[in-house]
């Protein structure tokens, strides 16, 4: 996969994300078939920069996407 440059230029708001690369295809092949696809309207930028980052990352930026979702769905719950 090429990797590309991040061209948003708060390049720092992705330096404290952290991704385990491994936990997240593991998860994939274990939830392959509980997935239900879903759509959602986003702007070509956020859509960039989400290849951009999952680029760096070296994964699908769909799988990016879902982590981030995840992510936010356990935050939430703690914080209720």
């Amino acid at each position: 996969m090429k990797k590309k440059m991040i061209k948003n230029t708060d390049e720092n708001i992705y330096k404290n994300i952290e991704f385990d690369k491994k936990s997240a295809l593991a998860a994939r092949k274990l939830l392959k078939s509980k997935k239900k696809p879903t759509s959602i309207a986003l702007e070509d930028e956020t859509i960039e920069e989400l290849k951009d980052l999952a680029a760096l990352k070296g994964i699908p930026y769909q799988v990016l996407m879902r982590s981030f979702i995840l992510e936010g769905l356990r935050k939430s719950k703690k914080a209720a």
